[in-house]
């Protein structure tokens, strides 16, 4: 197999979707043994201390938006899927019909819950994790 160089893998990413470059960053850490967590938390944690640091590491800070339930206007939460993760209209209705499923992985406490609102005002059951 012929090694691939940077620009070359760089240009492969582009053209996935969220979804499968999430996906494969799993798979990478799987494969690999390792973590692609930022390193400043790492850091961070061992300063707060004894107790501090306890109840930093049981506040979330990343959320998961599934998706359980389309609802009667599957179009319309087809369009905020669309909307909410750049993928085509077929991939974006696969993953609507494929319901329970995560829409948006590891996003921050605002986005999941701008998130839940779009979804659940096109008529979508969805539940943040």
């Amino acid at each position: 197999m012929a090694k691939l160089t940077t620009d070359a893998l760089l240009d492969a990413f582009k053209e996935m979707t969220l979804i499968e470059l999430s996906e494969f960053v799993k798979q990478f850490e799987e494969t690999f043994g390792v973590t692609a967590a930022a390193p400043v938390a790492v850091a961070a944690a061992p300063a707060a201390g004894g107790g501090a640091g306890a109840e930093a590491a049981a506040e979330q800070d990343e959320f998961d938006v599934i998706l359980e339930s389309a609802g009667e206007k599957k179009i319309n939460v087809i369009k905020e899927v669309r909307g909410l993760t750049s993928l085509g209209l077929k991939e974006a209705k696969d993953l609507v019909e494929a319901a329970p499923k995560a829409i948006l992985e590891k996003v921050d406490k605002a986005a999941a819950d701008k998130a839940k609102e779009a979804l659940e005002a096109a008529g979508a059951t969805v539940t943040v994790k």
